[in-house]
């Protein structure tokens, strides 16, 4: 086991940021991915040799230095490689590493009564198109014919799929930049049942990422959502942007889309997180023409409310679905 995915226990108030632990993490290993809001990949094969201690034991040290560095709890999974160790993550206690063997006969028996869409980069769509045929399981997928699953999803797709149940994990770590992102957050005073107030909560943060990402000349390609459940359990969904954008409605249909996919019934939200990824240069980026003078209309009112914001405040302007009580 060399690689550890590691989710860290941010507070809701804030103050403890992910550069931080970041910076931590690079105190071991240089190869650090961000996994924002509130994780990352860590390679740890050379760490292995200069400490002398394997992956398990050295996750029990960076548990430790985070929590007497900056009070931030963490959980961790281990595997042989990243796909591995993200779903070792998946289900573990804090305190405790939770770890996928490297023998192929534990890397399947691990693998095989875990549901499809456990599996990193497998949406909802495809897991009921296989869920239909009986494949619901990845030990199913695991054994069932490369020309069915390539019938069913695809032919790369269910190549791809075939070897991922099979615990092939070609992935590596690629250490970025967090700083290519930006982050609003939602925590909410109790925890919230009601879903009009989740979806007043991504309002206001897709109102923020939209405003942030204009000051700063920037648009994003991809945006995650981050629920963050009563059990201090967390959700994290991503989207590709149909086109780079920093247009506030667009965002906002977006993060709607991703909450609705969540199909989440009577659950308990202690705070939601909004991340928009992937960003680049304004003036670098396309924009597909609609000759549609509402949109225009949208973009134009959109201007003047950013240029009351800056000089009266953020509360300046708000969408009428955040009048009264503050978001």
């Amino acid at each position: 086991m060399t690689i550890l995915c590691v989710r860290f226990q941010l507070p809701l108030t804030g103050g403890v940021e992910l550069p931080h632990l970041l910076g931590m993490l690079e105190e071991f290993t240089p190869v650090v991915q961000a996994l924002p809001p509130d994780g990352a990949l860590a390679d740890l094969r050379g760490a292995e040799r200069y400490f002398g201690r394997d992956a398990v034991e050295l996750a029990s040290v960076i548990r430790v230095r985070s929590l007497a560095l900056h009070g931030v709890d963490c959980v961790i999974g281990a595997g042989p490689g990243p796909m591995l160790a993200r779903m070792a993550l998946d289900g573990a206690p804090p305190g405790v590493t939770r770890t996928v063997p490297e023998e192929p006969g534990a890397i399947a028996e691990f693998l095989a009564d875990k549901p499809v869409a456990a599996l990193p980069g497998v949406g909802t769509a495809t897991a009921r198109t296989l869920g239909d045929y009986g494949l619901d399981t990845l030990g199913r997928v695991a054994a069932a014919p490369l020309s069915t699953l390539q019938r069913l999803i695809g032919a790369k797709a269910g190549r791809e799929l075939r070897e991922k149940a099979n615990g092939v994990d070609r992935g590596r770590v690629v250490p970025n930049a967090v700083s290519r992102s930006l982050a609003a957050e939602r925590p909410f005073g109790r925890d919230e049942l009601d879903p009009d107030r989740h979806r007043r909560a991504l309002l206001s943060a897709a109102e923020e990422l939209g405003a942030r990402l204009r000051a700063l000349e920037k648009v994003c390609r991809t945006l995650t959502l981050t629920v963050r459940y009563a059990d201090r359990s967390a959700t994290t969904r991503s989207r590709t942007l149909t086109e780079p954008t920093a247009h506030s409605p667009a965002l906002t249909r977006t993060a709607y889309g991703l909450y609705e996919a969540l199909g989440l019934q009577r659950a308990r939200v202690r705070a939601i997180a909004l991340r928009a990824e992937g960003l680049d240069p304004a003036d670098q980026a396309s924009h597909q023409l609609t000759f549609d003078p509402v949109d225009e209309k949208v973009r134009r009112i959109e201007e003047v409310a950013d240029r009351a914001r800056a000089k009266f405040g953020p509360r300046a302007v708000m969408p009428g679905g955040l009048g009264g009580a503050a978001a």
